[in-house]
């Protein structure tokens, strides 16, 4: 029986929202000096006055546009050293580990940045679907490359990346309204399965 695991990161494997915690990570300084600076936009975002991959894209952006690509790489395997296993949840972490992988794929689907979510997406031995960071000439540009993995693009990409394979049962797990459509696709949706 060939299955298809696709698995949300953010709040759905993790206790928290890894975007922030990465940023800060980062740069705890410029991140605290930008977040004061971005409360205006999440204030907006919150009131869906505001785009959410313009606001992502400006947060990200003011802390790490203009980094190299092998200084972020460091850091993020940093991060994952610092916060890997304890920002997972345990249940979520059981289940992985007992994907029987024969006849399986497993996608790990985010709306998180590559840059950070690789070592996680390695670690658990799942293809990383996520949102693509731009880096010219080694360093980040800022922008995304295509758009943020959120909502229906999550399941726009999940269809790239199968490109037509045919299993007998799909399975998905999300926690957010960014993972409706994801789970509305598949055979077995399941939402807020490991809280």
């Amino acid at each position: 029986m060939k299955k298809l695991y696709c698995f949300d990161f953010d709040g759905t494997i993790t206790y928290k929202d890894t975007m922030f915690m990465y940023l800060k990570f980062y740069d705890s300084t410029k991140y605290h000096i930008q977040f004061l600076r971005h409360v205006p936009l999440f204030i907006l975002l919150k009131l869906k006055l505001a785009e959410t991959e313009k606001v992502k894209k400006s947060f990200i952006g003011s802390i790490l546009k203009g980094q190299s690509q092998e200084k972020i790489e460091r850091k993020s395997r940093q991060f994952f050293e610092q916060h890997y296993p304890k920002i997972v949840r345990e249940n979520a972490l059981d289940f992985i580990k007992n994907i029987d992988r024969n006849n399986t794929q497993s996608l790990l689907v985010t709306a998180s940045l590559d840059i950070w979510v690789k070592p996680f997406a390695e670690e658990l031995k799942m293809q990383l679907v996520s949102t693509r960071a731009e880096f010219k000439n080694g360093i980040f540009t800022g922008n995304f490359i295509g758009k943020n993995c959120n909502g229906k693009e999550k399941l726009i990409r999940i269809q790239e990346q199968i490109n037509n394979s045919k299993y007998d049962k799909i399975i998905a797990f999300g926690d957010t309204s960014g993972d409706k459509q994801m789970l509305k696709w598949a055979n077995e949706g399941h939402y807020q399965f490991f809280h």
